[in-house]
């Protein structure tokens, strides 16, 4: 199982590598993110294809498409580890809590490109490096019946 943090959603949409990972691991990996962090991914892909003349219809499009491969999840679920979390993360972008929360609640790693997730206490994972821990043979994130 993994977290995914908003940069990660993003990549995905705008790019070929995030995507296609999902993709391939989705048959037997466990992919999550918070709500806000499709929320946040939503807000933000408009700027950063107005900035290149694209239109976003397309790419929030394929947002929503990622909702088959990664499981939104809902505040409730992560709220209970919000202290925790932001204690964890508040000397770095205490905005980053629900990704954490959610990656403690799961007891699972984050997959990220943000550094602020470093030395919080969970396993953190970019993507030039997440296919090490996904091609782990029976591997802890593969469905335990959850």
């Amino acid at each position: 199982m993994l977290v995914l943090d908003a940069n990660i959603l993003v990549r995905a949409v705008l790019g070929k590598r995030a995507r296609s990972i999902l993709e391939r691991y989705a048959a037997r990996a466990r992919f999550y993110a918070p709500d806000v962090a499709f929320a946040d991914a939503r807000e933000h892909l408009p700027g950063i294809l107005a900035k290149r003349g694209i239109d976003a219809a397309p790419a929030l499009a394929v947002l929503e498409a990622l909702r088959t491969i990664v499981e939104c999840l809902d505040a409730e679920m992560y709220a209970p580890f919000e202290r925790i979390a932001r204690q964890r993360i508040e000397s770095r972008d205490e905005e980053d809590w629900p990704v954490l929360a959610a990656a403690l609640a799961l007891d699972c790693a984050i997959w990220t490109e943000d550094a602020d997730f470093f030395g919080t206490g969970v396993a953190t994972w970019t993507t030039d490096r997440v296919e090490l821990l996904l091609d782990q043979p029976k591997a802890p994130f593969a469905d335990q019946g959850n």
